[in-house]
């Protein structure tokens, strides 16, 4: 999922060099969304490790 973000990231950086605008804006909010998603999950996975098992 990490690397979704990346990608993301350079495609919005690319396109926002290149001149498109809103191409750029959609993806930089696509990678924004993903990065969140995976926070969370992240958050949650070591939240589930460290947690003894009951």
């Amino acid at each position: 999922m990490l690397y979704y973000v990346v990608v993301f990231f350079i495609l919005a950086v690319a396109s926002a060099f290149l001149g498109f605008g809103n191409l750029a804006g959609t993806f930089s909010q696509i990678a924004k969304i993903l990065s969140v998603v995976f926070m969370i999950s992240l958050i949650i996975s070591l939240i589930r490790h460290f947690l003894p098992r009951l």
